[in-house]
């Protein structure tokens, strides 16, 4: 359930594709692109890195987004990275009915929403006759939790291993395997580990954290997360930058907020 390593596995479009097929239950769907931590800039507010940003064959737009804690507003979220997607994809000039469609697809450890499903769809409605309501938009909540005995359930429980002797994923475990057991894949780990890092210098972290999280300087260490944190930074990807626990930066966290 890293984001990280779903992030780079999905970088690969047709892994990237055999996920989205088993989700949206799309057999014909054609991946042409997809990209790990995009980033969406903002210049007059909060920017949004994407963990996996997907277009298939008619243009349509799927963010494949990977959480593990309860304690943000996840609807929220997924509303405020569905305005950027929009913003990013209609140029000046271009009408509305140009506008492509959308997908969020929301992945989390739990059935953090309550719906007793393994996929939840957001379904919008129009008047008392609940009439279909289609802007282009769709949320879809995905859990590992929920066992409803589906291909996606069966695909949730090997996100929660991402064990490479299981081959029972087709080219997900055939990616999960070259990027754990093999050379290429550990170099291909290394590149994006050292490209997180760098992203993460750029977002302002000090100069030599690194350094000084292998000399064991806590304070650094805990200035680093609280600033990583400020920015929106998944606790998995701070842990992985700082080399520690994910409880150890929950730790660091508690005590500047006390």
């Amino acid at each position: 359930m890293s984001d990280t390593l779903v992030s780079i596995a999905l970088e690969d479009p047709p892994v990237c594709q055999y996920v989205l097929r088993k989700i949206l239950g799309r057999k014909d769907l054609k991946v042409v692109q997809s990209k790990g931590q995009y980033r969406l800039l903002n210049l007059t507010a909060k920017d949004s890195v994407l963990d996996v940003l997907a277009e298939d064959s008619s243009g349509r737009l799927m963010n494949v987004e990977m959480q593990r804690r309860d304690t943000v507003d996840h609807a929220r979220r997924t509303r405020y990275y569905g305005s950027m997607l929009d913003k990013s994809s209609l140029d000046k000039g271009l009408s509305y009915d140009q506008l492509p469609d959308v997908y969020i697809i929301y992945i989390s450890e739990t059935d953090m929403l309550e719906t007793g499903e393994t996929v939840s769809r957001v379904k919008k409605t129009l008047g008392k006759d609940a009439k279909a309501y289609d802007d282009g938009s769709h949320v879809i909540y995905v859990n590992a939790e929920v066992d409803d005995g589906s291909e996606v359930a069966e695909m949730m429980k090997y996100f929660k291993t991402a064990d490479p002797d299981d081959m029972s994923q087709g080219a997900l475990s055939e990616r999960i395997r070259f990027l754990k057991r093999e050379k290429g894949g550990h170099k291909v780990m290394c590149e994006a580990a050292e490209k997180l890092i760098n992203w993460g210098m750029e977002q302002g972290i000090e100069q030599g954290i690194e350094r000084g999280v292998a000399q064991g300087d806590a304070s650094r260490a805990r200035k680093a997360a609280k600033n990583m944190r400020k920015k929106g930074s998944e606790l998995s990807y701070i842990a992985e930058v700082l080399d520690s626990s994910i409880e150890q930066v929950e730790e660091w966290l508690a005590e500047d907020e006390s």
